[in-house]
Protein backbone atom coordinates (compact mmCIF):
# COMPACT_ATOMS: atom_id res chain seq x y z
CA UNK A 1 0.00 0.00 0.00
CA UNK A 2 1.34 3.67 -1.32
CA UNK A 3 1.21 6.44 1.05
CA UNK A 4 -2.38 8.20 0.08
CA UNK A 5 -4.09 4.68 0.69
CA UNK A 6 -2.32 4.32 4.33
CA UNK A 7 -3.75 8.00 4.73
CA UNK A 8 -7.20 6.95 3.91
CA UNK A 9 -7.42 3.48 6.40
CA UNK A 10 -5.66 6.05 8.43
CA UNK A 11 -8.90 7.73 8.77
CA UNK A 12 -10.81 4.79 9.70
CA UNK A 13 -8.71 4.81 13.23
CA UNK A 14 -10.76 8.24 14.09
CA UNK A 15 -14.53 7.06 13.68
CA UNK A 16 -14.22 4.77 16.80
CA UNK A 17 -12.74 7.77 18.78
CA UNK A 18 -15.60 9.94 17.21
CA UNK A 19 -18.22 7.76 18.81
CA UNK A 20 -17.18 7.45 21.94
CA UNK A 21 -16.56 11.21 22.32
CA UNK A 22 -19.95 11.59 21.02
CA UNK A 23 -21.59 10.19 24.01
CA UNK A 24 -19.74 12.32 26.29
CA UNK A 25 -21.88 14.96 27.90
CA UNK A 26 -18.51 17.50 28.72
CA UNK A 27 -18.03 20.48 26.54
CA UNK A 28 -14.01 19.34 26.10
CA UNK A 29 -15.42 15.99 24.67
CA UNK A 30 -17.50 18.10 22.32
CA UNK A 31 -14.63 19.78 20.99
CA UNK A 32 -12.53 17.17 20.55
CA UNK A 33 -15.03 15.05 19.05
CA UNK A 34 -15.54 18.15 16.55
CA UNK A 35 -11.34 18.29 15.83
CA UNK A 36 -11.45 14.89 15.44
CA UNK A 37 -13.71 14.62 12.95
CA UNK A 38 -12.69 17.93 11.05
CA UNK A 39 -8.80 16.25 10.97
CA UNK A 40 -10.42 12.75 9.47
CA UNK A 41 -12.21 14.36 7.15
CA UNK A 42 -9.74 16.79 6.45
CA UNK A 43 -7.43 12.98 5.43
CA UNK A 44 -9.75 12.95 2.65
CA UNK A 45 -8.86 15.96 0.82
CA UNK A 46 -4.90 15.05 2.01
CA UNK A 47 -4.80 11.19 0.10
CA UNK A 48 -6.47 12.69 -2.96
CA UNK A 49 -3.84 15.04 -3.32
CA UNK A 50 -0.96 13.06 -2.64
CA UNK A 51 -2.16 10.61 -4.94
CA UNK A 52 -2.49 12.74 -7.90
CA UNK A 53 0.78 14.54 -7.08
CA UNK A 54 3.08 11.60 -6.24
CA UNK A 55 1.07 9.73 -9.46
CA UNK A 56 -0.20 7.19 -7.07
CA UNK A 57 -3.71 6.85 -7.73
CA UNK A 58 -4.56 3.43 -7.52
CA UNK A 59 -7.66 1.24 -7.73
CA UNK A 60 -7.78 0.13 -4.60
CA UNK A 61 -7.52 3.80 -3.37
CA UNK A 62 -10.23 5.09 -5.41
CA UNK A 63 -12.53 1.83 -3.93
CA UNK A 64 -11.48 2.69 -0.12
CA UNK A 65 -11.80 6.21 0.11
CA UNK A 66 -15.21 6.66 -0.56
CA UNK A 67 -16.22 3.91 1.60
CA UNK A 68 -13.66 5.34 4.63
CA UNK A 69 -15.70 8.52 4.11
CA UNK A 70 -19.12 6.81 4.14
CA UNK A 71 -18.25 5.33 7.20
CA UNK A 72 -16.76 8.81 8.77
CA UNK A 73 -20.33 10.34 7.90
CA UNK A 74 -22.73 7.74 8.60
CA UNK A 75 -21.41 7.30 11.77
CA UNK A 76 -21.57 10.24 13.57
CA UNK A 77 -25.12 10.88 11.57
CA UNK A 78 -26.45 7.65 13.23
CA UNK A 79 -25.02 9.07 16.83
CA UNK A 80 -27.03 12.23 16.31
CA UNK A 81 -30.00 10.33 15.14
CA UNK A 82 -29.66 8.47 18.93
CA UNK A 83 -29.46 11.27 20.11
CA UNK A 84 -32.64 13.47 19.07
CA UNK A 85 -30.33 15.95 17.06
CA UNK A 86 -31.68 15.25 13.77
CA UNK A 87 -34.72 13.02 12.40
CA UNK A 88 -33.50 8.96 11.22
CA UNK A 89 -35.62 9.77 7.92
CA UNK A 90 -32.95 12.12 6.58
CA UNK A 91 -30.30 10.05 7.44
CA UNK A 92 -32.35 6.92 5.98
CA UNK A 93 -32.15 9.20 2.48
CA UNK A 94 -28.82 9.49 2.58
CA UNK A 95 -27.97 6.02 3.44
CA UNK A 96 -30.07 5.05 0.87
CA UNK A 97 -28.44 7.10 -1.99
CA UNK A 98 -25.21 5.54 -0.51
CA UNK A 99 -26.01 1.87 -1.16
CA UNK A 100 -27.67 2.81 -4.59
CA UNK A 101 -24.20 3.97 -5.42
CA UNK A 102 -22.24 1.24 -4.33
CA UNK A 103 -24.44 -1.07 -5.45
CA UNK A 104 -24.34 0.33 -9.12
CA UNK A 105 -20.79 0.31 -8.69
CA UNK A 106 -20.04 -2.88 -8.11
CA UNK A 107 -21.13 -3.32 -11.68
CA UNK A 108 -18.85 -0.98 -13.53
CA UNK A 109 -15.47 -2.37 -15.50
CA UNK A 110 -13.71 0.92 -14.02
CA UNK A 111 -14.41 3.21 -11.11
CA UNK A 112 -14.28 6.80 -11.32
CA UNK A 113 -13.27 9.29 -8.91
CA UNK A 114 -16.13 12.08 -7.34
CA UNK A 115 -17.57 14.19 -9.80
CA UNK A 116 -18.67 18.41 -8.85
CA UNK A 117 -21.75 17.42 -7.09
CA UNK A 118 -19.94 14.49 -5.02
CA UNK A 119 -17.70 17.11 -3.93
CA UNK A 120 -20.31 19.08 -3.21
CA UNK A 121 -22.37 16.46 -1.29
CA UNK A 122 -18.82 15.78 0.91
CA UNK A 123 -18.61 19.09 1.86
CA UNK A 124 -22.20 20.12 2.56
CA UNK A 125 -22.03 16.79 4.48
CA UNK A 126 -19.09 17.88 6.53
CA UNK A 127 -20.00 21.26 7.08
CA UNK A 128 -23.14 19.47 8.36
CA UNK A 129 -21.83 17.34 10.72
CA UNK A 130 -19.46 19.71 12.08
CA UNK A 131 -21.54 22.04 13.15
CA UNK A 132 -24.15 19.53 14.09
CA UNK A 133 -21.34 18.06 16.85
CA UNK A 134 -20.22 21.27 18.01
CA UNK A 135 -21.40 22.65 20.90
CA UNK A 136 -22.04 26.53 19.62
CA UNK A 137 -25.66 26.60 21.66
CA UNK A 138 -29.04 26.96 20.60
CA UNK A 139 -28.74 29.67 18.48
CA UNK A 140 -26.82 27.71 16.47
CA UNK A 141 -29.55 24.70 15.81
CA UNK A 142 -31.64 26.14 13.49
CA UNK A 143 -27.93 26.94 11.00
CA UNK A 144 -26.96 23.68 11.73
CA UNK A 145 -30.50 21.65 10.71
CA UNK A 146 -30.36 24.20 7.62
CA UNK A 147 -27.23 22.50 7.03
CA UNK A 148 -28.19 19.34 6.76
CA UNK A 149 -31.15 19.30 5.32
CA UNK A 150 -29.12 21.50 2.11
CA UNK A 151 -26.50 18.39 2.68
CA UNK A 152 -29.38 15.79 2.43
CA UNK A 153 -30.97 17.20 -0.99
CA UNK A 154 -27.13 17.65 -2.47
CA UNK A 155 -26.75 14.03 -1.72
CA UNK A 156 -29.85 12.99 -3.36
CA UNK A 157 -29.02 15.44 -6.73
CA UNK A 158 -25.53 14.09 -6.72
CA UNK A 159 -26.60 10.32 -6.45
CA UNK A 160 -29.50 11.25 -9.76
CA UNK A 161 -26.62 12.79 -11.14
CA UNK A 162 -24.01 10.50 -10.73
CA UNK A 163 -26.34 7.65 -12.02
CA UNK A 164 -27.95 9.52 -15.01
CA UNK A 165 -26.87 7.66 -18.04
CA UNK A 166 -24.06 9.42 -19.84
CA UNK A 167 -25.38 12.14 -23.02
CA UNK A 168 -23.90 9.99 -26.20
CA UNK A 169 -22.37 13.00 -28.61
CA UNK A 170 -23.84 12.99 -32.44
Amino acid sequence: MNLPTWITVSRLLGVPILLVLLYQPSLRAQWIALAVFLVAAGTDWLDGYLARRLNQVTELGKFLDPLVDKLLVLAPLLVLVELGAIPAWGVFLILGRELVIAGWRVNQTTISGANLWGKLKTVSQIAAIALLIAPLGADWRLPALVAFWISVALTLISGAIYLRPAEKSA
